[in-house]
């Protein structure tokens, strides 16, 4: 079984008036089916860029990456991932169920189908009881399972997270942690995570890749020690702050404090 991502010599240019800008350098980088995989770095170091290549939004410059063994237009066109953004991007006109159904109505799937996966998605998230609620009546954290039950609705293998979370208070925050790791138990996902967070990464991950400012190149892949099934003390042990303290030193190696 090959890799769900796997990108070679990745580099990724942007032009702009201001001269060149290199996003990626260099990212060699296989992500194994069923994995979590969290990305962090300081802001601009092409966390959010690289998931964009996966997601076939934008175009690399050099090097090669392939998504279940294809390119990630083959990908895209065979819906072959999910994306959820920072923001939950809910159309506030269409109820909950509304939302999650609207691309499934783009492709033209039946009806009944559509019914069943809106369905089985909620109940993911558990929000069974909130279909026909509007995402005004919803919680920040809530909007955000919408968002991510509408990104599996395809049932695509592979979900791709850009700081999914990052606008929540904490505690909110902590509790959509430990609902994400169940939602993965569940489902064998392979998740590609962006965060800022050196717990959340640390909490959520089987690999947790470090990041260097621009141009971002990958400093460190750290494989967690920590079990599958991680309640949320876990973040007190020793095992956990020694990962936490090896990706901290990443960043700082990293020169991630200077702009």
């Amino acid at each position: 079984m090959g890799p769900a991502v796997s990108a070679s010599g990745l580099n990724l240019v942007f032009e702009t008036n201001d001269g060149p800008v290199h996003a990626l350098s260099n990212v060699d980088l296989d992500v194994a089916k069923g994995d979590f995989v969290s990305f962090i770095g300081p802001s601009g170091c092409g966390k959010t860029t690289f998931l964009r290549v996966i997601a076939d939004l934008e175009q690399p410059t050099g090097g090669s990456i392939t998504v279940n063994g294809v390119s990630p237009e083959a990908a895209r066109k065979a819906r072959a991932y999910g994306y959820v953004f920072q923001a939950a991007s809910l159309y506030p006109w269409r109820t909950i169920g509304g939302n999650i159904r609207l691309p499934l109505e783009i492709i033209g799937m039946g009806r009944a189908e559509q019914d069943e996966r809106v369905r089985r998605v909620l109940s993911l998230v558990d929000l069974s009881q909130f279909e026909r609620k509007y995402p005004w009546q919803l919680s920040g954290g809530m909007q955000q399972r919408a968002s991510i039950a509408r990104a599996l609705a395809y049932d695509a293998d592979l979900l791709l997270m850009d700081e999914p979370f990052g606008a929540l208070d904490e505690i909110v925050r902590d509790h959509l942690n430990e609902q994400l790791l169940a939602l993965w138990a569940r489902t064998g996902k392979t998740i590609c995570f962006v965060t800022h967070s050196i717990p959340e990464a640390v909490y959520l991950s089987t690999r947790i890749v470090v990041m260097s400012p621009r141009p971002g190149r990958i400093i460190d892949v750290i494989e967690s020690p920590l079990p599958r099934e991680r309640p949320l003390d876990i973040r007190e042990t020793p095992e956990f702050l020694a990962v936490a303290a090896r990706v901290r030193e990443g960043l700082r190696a990293g020169h991630s404090y200077e702009d």
